[in-house]
C-alpha cells in the first residue's frame, strides 16, 4: 500500500515539476524570453493542439472546395455532368427502343410478315347497320315550345341576325369600269376610273377590319359586313377611317388616288368576298 502511495507521489511530482524553457542569443547568450512549464501543461497543450488541428482539417475537407484535390473525392461539376449524362443516356435508350420498334414494323411490312386480325363479321355488320340507320331528328313538343319562345324574344332584338332584311349594296365610287372581274387572270375585282381625291364610300354598313398602307396597292381599307361579306378598297390617296370604326352605307371612308406600285392611274380597285371566296361585284351593284 505504501509502495503504491509512493509511486503516485513520484508520478505527481514528475508531472508538476516545473521546468524553464529559455531562448538565448547564440552570440551574446542574452536571454530573449523564457517559459515556465511542466509536463502536465505540455501534455494538455499538445492534446488540445492536436484536436484543433484534426477539427480544422476535417472542416476544410468537408465544407470547402479543397476536398476536390484529395484523392477519393470527386468534384461537384463532375457529379453534375455525370447526372446530366445519365438523363441523356436514359432518353437516348427510350428513343432507340422506339426506333427499333418502328424499324421492326417496317421490316415486317416489307417482308410480308403481317399477321391477319381475326374479328367477328356479324358484330361488324351490326355496327355498320347501326351507323347507317337514320336517326330520328324530329323536334319534340318541349323543343318546339322552346324554339317558339326564343324566336319571340329575339324578334325585336337588334343584336340578332335577321336574314330577311333587305341587304342592298351601293357603288363605292362614280366612274366607268376600266377592267372587269376576271378570275382566270386572278383579277378578283373591278377597277373604277375616278377623279383623284374623289370620295370613296362604303358599299354597306360594316366594320373596318383593316386600314393601312401596302407597297403594292397603296392605302387599303377593308370592311366586314353582315352575312360574312367583305369589301376591299385599294389604291386610295388617303383614308378617313381607322381599324375598328363602324361605318354606314354611303359614308365616305377614303379618297380615290393612285397609290401603290401596281397602279396605272387614279382609280379604285374594288373587291367583294363572301365566306372567303371572291365574287363578281357586278352581280350585286349597279355601276355607271
Amino acid at each position: 500500500m505504501e509502495k503504491k502511495e509512493n509511486r503516485r507521489k513520484k508520478i505527481k511530482k514528475k508531472l508538476l515539476h516545473k521546468y524553464r524553457l529559455v531562448v538565448l542569443n547564440e552570440a551574446t547568450f542574452e536571454e530573449r524570453f523564457s517559459f515556465k512549464l511542466n509536463r502536465l501543461n505540455v501534455f494538455v497543450f499538445s492534446t488540445l493542439f492536436a484536436v484543433f488541428l484534426i477539427a480544422a482539417t476535417t472542416i476544410l475537407i468537408a465544407f470547402t472546395p479543397l476536398r476536390e484535390y484529395i484523392p477519393g473525392y470527386s468534384s461537384t461539376a463532375l457529379k453534375k455532368q455525370a447526372v446530366n449524362l445519365s438523363f441523356k443516356t436514359d432518353s437516348l435508350q427510350q428513343a432507340l427502343q422506339v426506333n427499333e420498334q418502328y424499324l421492326a414494323s417496317i421490316k415486317k411490312v416489307l417482308t410480308g410478315d403481317v399477321k391477319t386480325v381475326e374479328f367477328n363479321k356479324d358484330s361488324v355488320l351490326e355496327a355498320v347497320k347501326r351507323d347507317t340507320e337514320t336517326p330520328d331528328l324530329s323536334p319534340s313538343r318541349q323543343d318546339s315550345i322552346l324554339r317558339e319562345v326564343v324566336s319571340q324574344e329575339d324578334k325585336y332584338n337588334p343584336l340578332a341576325d335577321n336574314e330577311a332584311l333587305n341587304f342592298v349594296l351601293f357603288a363605292p365610287a362614280k366612274g366607268p369600269i376600266s377592267e372587269d372581274y376576271d378570275p382566270e387572270a386572278k383579277h378578283y375585282a373591278v377597277d373604277i376610273v375616278t377623279i383623284k381625291d374623289s370620295p370613296v364610300k362604303a358599299t354597306a354598313d360594316g366594320t373596318v377590319i383593316f386600314a393601312g398602307w401596302t407597297a403594292d396597292t397603296g392605302y387599303v381599307i377593308i370592311l366586314k359586313h353582315v352575312n360574312n361579306l367583305i369589301s376591299v378598297y385599294k389604291h386610295n390617296a388617303s383614308l378617313s377611317k381607322q381599324q375598328g370604326d363602324l361605318v354606314k352605307a354611303g359614308e365616305v371612308i377614303a379618297t380615290a388616288g393612285n397609290s401603290g406600285e401596281l397602279t396605272t392611274g387614279p382609280h379604285l380597285h374594288f373587291e367583294l368576298w363572301s365566306n372567303g371566296y371572291p365574287i363578281n361585284p357586278r352581280n350585286f351593284i349597279d355601276f355607271e
